[in-house]
């Protein structure tokens, strides 16, 4: 009945960050040094996304050296092509590229660009479709996309950080995207700091390989505080634990919401049924307004091929 949820999955969570630049674009960190600022704070892998332009040689940064036993790296870049509805280019995340990941071609456009990725083994995600003022017409071209920025930390600088509205359109239009929160670090003076925004992905072990596969599986929720630690719906209910929240909403393709608030929630349930045989998702929010989304639980069956 519902899309496969991460949390009884094999394994472990893992936190990282899918959209982060150094110096090799215009970021202000040397790799080493970005790649340890996430270390350092307890993430467990980060993935270096430095401008894919020309200006700066079309780098895919190498990060295999600095990957240990307790910290990994995931290779990708933002890749651009001529252009929005209103913007001059695209902005697209593509985590899981290879190294020799070639130039865009004279003429291709976001989307091609971002199939090509995608054929080459990228998870490939919408980046801060707010801030770019990305349509409907142009996240629908982008047929490529496994999962949409929906919370992005540089961009709430501009109080355009979250794209869920974008998101929802989408899905109601039958796209079958996830959703992921991510800082968008670049380290310079006038940004905010770094790890506001992270996913935890399910998977038996750190290997890249591994990881880029749960993200393409959707095994992920996104947080910019809580934690959660088990989502499952039974019996016509989503069932919520978590770390301690005084929110926990359930939306999704209808307008409205189930909302249970309280002090130091952990625990709760809430009903599907107003949201018929579309999709719903959860938002923890805690305390001090940091919140935890899961990916969208789609209450009936994917199409099958050709369907």
């Amino acid at each position: 009945m519902s899309t496969s949820m991460p949390f009884d999955r094999p394994g472990r969570f893992w936190r990282g960050n899918l959209h982060t630049h150094s110096d090799q674009s215009d970021g202000a960190f040397s790799p080493e040094e970005t790649v340890g600022y996430y270390r350092d704070a307890g993430y467990d892998f980060v993935a270096l996304t430095d401008h894919f332009r020309a200006e700066y040689g079309f780098p895919v940064t190498d990060t295999r050296p600095l990957r240990s036993l307790e910290f990994t790296t995931l290779l990708g870049a933002e890749l651009h092509a001529p252009r929005t509805e209103a913007g001059p280019s695209w902005h697209i995340v593509a985590v899981g590229l290879p190294l020799d990941f070639l130039p865009p071609k004279p003429g291709e456009s976001g989307p091609e660009l971002a199939r090509r990725a995608r054929d080459a083994g990228a998870f490939i995600g919408m980046a801060h479709p707010s801030a770019s003022l990305l349509t409907a017409a142009d996240a629908e071209s982008l047929d490529a996309a496994h999962a949409v920025e929906v919370y992005n930390a540089l961009a709430a600088r501009e109080d355009r950080g979250e794209s869920w509205h974008l998101t929802d359109i989408l899905l109601n239009r039958g796209r079958r995207l996830t959703a992921y929160a991510a800082d968008d670090a670049h380290f310079q003076p006038q940004d905010p700091p770094g790890c506001a925004a992270w996913v935890h992905v399910r998977a038996a072990s750190l290997d890249p390989d591994q990881l880029v596969a749960a993200l393409k599986a959707g095994h992920f929720y996104s947080s910019t505080g809580p934690e959660l630690y088990d989502v499952r719906l039974e019996g016509g209910r989503i069932t919520v634990r978590c770390s301690p929240a005084r929110k926990v909403l359930l939306t999704g393709g209808v307008p409205g919401a189930q909302v249970i608030q309280g002090d130091a929630l952990t625990e709760c349930s809430l009903p599907v049924e107003m949201f018929g045989n579309g999709y719903c998702r959860v938002t923890v929010e805690d305390a001090t307004g940091g919140r935890a989304w899961t990916n969208p639980i789609h209450l009936r069956p994917a199409p099958s091929a050709g369907a």
